[in-house]
């Protein structure tokens, strides 16, 4: 009897673990590592709800397979980035990894993609130099080289021809800067000063002093997203917008997830950006719908960047049959789909994303504001890898 007990007990235990294996065989699994804390947490807040959204609507199976979405809390910071991501790769066996909410967070995992084999997809960070640290690199979201030249374009156009630029300093502050700078001066425009504020906790304060003191047209500005309602609250505080001096830039600092907080002083700003809440398309306008319905918040270009970051890996992962690796890369190489933000494209060559870059105008609709777009740039490449 022990030993019938013995045997019975034995097959059970095999079928447990057998079972145990099928499913892990029939089980994918996608590694987001965000910023759900700390300075960026409205980025991972966005992205994260923008992932659950997708996956309420369009299921939990790819290429035959479950899919399982891990979201680690990176708070922003690049050592814990990296050692998720390794851990994620090792013990998770991820198909893929995404997220990464600030470009040193993206570049402290790029050498954990290459060696590991393992596809990564940006879905916020946005230096243009981060598709180059690794092969195995894709991005959703876009490049400040992309937002930055149409604004050089159209600042000069619009008698705007003495600027002072102000930009967070770190990657995309660094491509903000020279890539309007030469835009506009090659347009015949002037930039008079280049002022720098840190990443961390900022004080726009002084540097707002010095740019009323300089008393150009406009200023440029550039800030990584969530630090758009402090920085627009010191500018009218400083009486920037009644001395005459039109504020500019990219859709960062009139940011949706923030722009109602910032009040009457927003009214007006210019900027260029690949999305806007108020982007008038049917897929967009149920994406907002439903968004704002999942949320009780609005979706701003954060958003969007993981949505679509969700649809692209789906697409491969429908491709490949579930398999990771090179295949996966592959598949995700040269995708074409209608995005909430219009049509995207990523480069086969690059593996960076092609899209509109819209003019917007902050204006208010129904009590509320909205980024309004007025004008477009199509199918933009990323100027940082235009030969």
């Amino acid at each position: 009897m022990n030993r019938r007990h013995h045997l019975l007990t034995l097959a059970a235990s095999t079928l447990v673990l057998a079972a145990g294996s099928a499913q892990a065989q029939d089980t994918v699994k996608i590694g987001v590592l965000l910023p759900m804390t700390g300075q960026s947490a409205s980025t991972g807040k966005q992205i994260a709800a923008a992932i659950a959204l997708f996956q309420a609507q369009n299921g939990k199976k790819a290429g035959g397979k479950n899919v399982e979405v891990i979201i680690k809390d990176d708070a922003g910071v690049a050592d814990n980035t990296r050692r998720l991501a390794q851990e994620l790769v090792v013990n998770d066996k991820v198909v893929a990894l995404a997220g990464f909410g600030l470009t040193p967070l993206a570049l402290a995992t790029a050498p954990i993609a290459t060696q590991s084999k393992t596809p990564m997809v940006v879905m916020a960070a946005a230096t243009s130099s981060i598709t180059e640290a690794s092969p195995f690199i894709t991005r959703t979201s876009f490049t400040l080289p992309q937002a930055a030249v149409g604004m050089g374009e159209w600042a000069p156009k619009n008698g705007i021809k003495k600027v002072v630029s102000l930009v967070a300093d770190y990657g995309p502050g660094n491509d903000a800067e020279k890539y309007f700078t030469d835009r506009i001066q090659l347009n015949g425009g002037q930039v008079l000063e280049k002022l720098r504020t840190p990443l961390r906790s900022p004080d726009f304060a002084p540097v707002l002093q010095k740019v009323r003191d300089a008393k150009p047209d406009a200023l440029f500005v550039f800030l990584p997203s969530g630090q758009g309602a402090q920085f627009m609250k010191q500018f009218g505080e400083r009486g920037l917008d009644k001395a005459g001096i039109r504020l500019i830039g990219t859709g960062d600092i009139t940011d949706d997830d923030q722009l109602n907080d910032m009040g009457d002083v927003a009214l007006g700003v210019v900027t260029t950006h690949h999305y806007s809440a108020s982007h008038n398309s049917p897929m967009n306008k149920k994406f907002v719908a439903d968004f704002q319905a999942a949320n009780k918040f609005r979706p701003n270009f954060m958003a969007v960047g993981g949505w679509d970051g969700m649809r692209l890996i789906y697409n491969a992962l429908n491709t490949t049959k579930g398999a990771g690796g090179e295949a996966l890369l592959a598949a995700m190489k040269g995708q074409i789909f209608e995005s909430p933000r219009g049509q995207v494209l990523i480069d086969g060559q690059t593996r960076e994303i092609v899209q509109d870059i819209h003019t917007r105008k902050v204006e208010k609709k129904d009590g509320q504001l909205w980024n309004v777009e007025f004008d477009v740039q199509k199918a933009v490449k990323d100027p940082g890898k235009v030969k």
